[in-house]
């Protein structure tokens, strides 16, 4: 557990070229994104609940405050990096979580990326279309 003026948990998230750098407070639920409440960062259900799964999994939804500083990548990836910081904070909080989580899968970095453009492609794998004369 950190310490500053209030005590915390503190986890580290990555996925895809997002990285997320989360904070869990012992609370109420509230959970802050960017300064931005988690409403107005994220406009779609599916990506609130994509972060509220290491809280559902153990139990503690409503029991921390969450503050997450994210940049990079897409809204999709930082919302999987957050869900990822989340869980790892949730280790320091409480060992026994470590079970449930890794059943779920939450604890390991997904390791797919962004396949690089290759020369003579028009991207990764697209070749250029040839017409016969």
């Amino acid at each position: 557990m950190y310490t500053s003026a209030k005590p915390y948990f503190y986890g580290t998230g990555r996925r895809k070229s997002s990285v997320a750098r989360v904070r869990l407070y012992p609370g109420t639920g509230v959970i802050t994104i960017n300064g931005r409440d988690v409403d107005d960062y994220f406009g779609l259900e599916t990506l609130k609940l994509i972060i509220n799964q290491p809280l559902d999994i153990t139990g503690n939804v409503g029991k921390f405050d969450i503050v997450a500083n994210v940049t990079g990548g897409g809204i999709s990836g930082q919302a999987g990096a957050i869900r990822h910081g989340i869980a790892r904070a949730l280790l320091l909080a409480d060992e026994t979580y470590r079970a449930p989580l890794k059943a779920a899968g939450l604890l390991t970095r997904d390791p797919r990326m962004k396949e690089r453009k290759k020369y003579g492609l028009k991207g990764a794998r697209r070749a250029p279309q040839f017409s016969k004369r």
